[in-house]
């Protein structure tokens, strides 16, 4: 069967050449001029490859592979760039295009690139066992533990309903993992998941990440923008760290939850949309509704199903299985052979309080695939502090009020041992944690940890 490429560019004659060029390698090939064309046409198409140009009318090439990765993680995206930067080589690599190829198109390197690309592709799917292969999108819930085969029946529970969820849950736990599980088993499956970070977005720019906005809004608004609500309309919008959102941006989040329409900023012209929300935090709501931080109306309008995920350190049973998960995914990505974790190995993290939960588990993971030379792996390669007893550990013999400051006090421990690691390196610790450089200010300013940037 003759692979498949996609070609999305707004130029006929790059459409045409790249057309004609790759069906005389053996290639199926269709093209389009828009994003929207695009994302109309996956509803329908797989491809073995997509051919994306960055400057399109409409939603643009960035926006639109985000969409795609968001919608379908597994596709094979090489962007096509008139005006290529270093920094939109970053961004599209960390939104998930594998290749660039720049204008003018050397066509042979390009027939290169394509297959090279789904040669790539084909080689990674076909490595993982077919029980791991969802692994790829992300939404593999690991576990056998009681609570966690407790979770996955709330979300079979939940899923096919229209009710809001708010899931409740530690940094690390893997909150928008179960948002995404819960999209993915819901009526709603063929439309899109959006997920924002509240925490993460400027004051200033989050009204216009939700809603959009239209051209000439303010200052530097050269184009209309589709907000996040409107991008998933007809599927789920995940808000993490809702309990981070301002007063202000609460009472205009209810509104549209309550009338399901906006207005983008600029514009009088109101947009209707059919949009499930799914929030999480990782504070206690009801704390900060008594401080006067969170509206006691949205709470109650997001609170229909709440979800309580557990920390690590509450079900140490599952370590072992998402030991052997991360080991093949990460061996594989990198082109490792799977680790051996020695058995007292397996029992030194089951003993280890985790306070970076699943996340750090995986970071921790990550870094030994690929850093560390040997097969078999001791207690000393996974660069944790030796646990001798409760005693020892300032957090664990620490007698707390609540739960909210055994959290913070978990989360402050990582985090500084997490610096200490990239030597006060800003950037790296929050690459390393797997979140947004900003985030990680803001939480090191709660949390009263110093430090300056890099």
């Amino acid at each position: 069967m003759s692979k498949t490429v996609l070609v999305v560019d707004d130029e006929r004659g790059i459409r045409q050449s790249l057309k004609g060029i790759l069906e005389d390698e053996g290639f199926d090939v269709e093209s389009v001029a828009t994003g929207e064309e695009c994302l109309k046409l996956l509803e329908t198409h797989t491809y073995n490859c997509i051919l994306l140009d960055i400057w399109l009318p409409g939603i643009d090439g960035m926006e639109t592979l985000e969409r795609i990765k968001l919608k379908y993680p597994t596709s094979t995206i090489i962007m096509i760039s008139g005006h290529g930067t270093i920094e939109t080589a970053v961004r599209a690599t960390k939104l998930g295009a594998v290749d660039f190829v720049e204008k003018p198109l050397k066509l042979e390197k390009t027939i290169q690139t394509v297959k090279t690309a789904i040669a790539q592709a084909e080689k990674e799917l076909g490595n993982f066992p077919p029980a791991t292969t969802s692994s790829l999108t992300g939404l593999e819930i690991i576990g056998e533990s009681a609570p966690m085969r407790a979770l996955r029946q709330q979300i079979t529970v939940a899923a096919p309903t229209n009710g809001r969820v708010l899931i409740y849950g530690e940094t690390g736990t893997g909150k928008e993992l179960v948002a995404n599980a819960l999209h993915q088993q819901s009526l709603r499956s063929k439309g899109a998941f959006i997920a924002m970070n509240c925490s993460a977005v400027p004051e200033e720019l989050i009204e216009s990440e939700l809603f959009g906005h239209v051209k000439g809004a303010f200052t530097g608004a050269s184009q209309n923008k589709q907000g996040k609500f409107e991008m998933a309309s007809g599927g789920t919008l995940f808000l993490d760290e809702v309990g981070d959102m301002s007063l202000k941006m609460q009472a205009k989040m209810l509104r549209v939850l309550e009338e399901q329409r906006f207005e983008p900023l600029g514009s009088s012209v109101p947009v209707a949309v059919d949009v499930r929300v799914i929030a999480a935090t990782n504070k206690r709501l009801y704390e900060e509704m008594e401080k006067g931080n969170f509206r006691a109306d949205l709470f109650y309008r997001l609170n229909v199903i709440p979800f309580q995920i557990p920390p690590l350190r509450e079900h140490p049973e599952d370590i072992a299985a998402l030991v052997d998960h991360f080991n093949r995914h990460y061996s594989i990505q990198n082109g490792r052979e799977n680790k051996q974790f020695m058995q007292e190995t397996i029992d030194f993290m089951q003993e280890y309080s985790w306070p970076g939960n699943v996340r750090e588990l995986r970071s921790v993971i990550e870094r030994i695939v690929i850093m560390v030379p040997k097969q078999k792996i001791t207690v000393d390669d996974l660069q944790l502090p030796k646990i001798e007893s409760a005693s020892n550990n300032p957090v664990a013999s620490y007698n707390f009020d609540n739960y909210r400051e055994a959290s913070e006090a978990y989360e402050k421990e990582f985090i500084l041992r997490k610096l200490a690691e990239w030597q006060g390196n800003i950037t790296k610790t929050a690459e390393a944690m797997g979140i947004d450089r900003s985030h990680l200010y803001r939480r090191m300013k709660v949390l009263g940890i110093s430090g300056k940037q890099n």
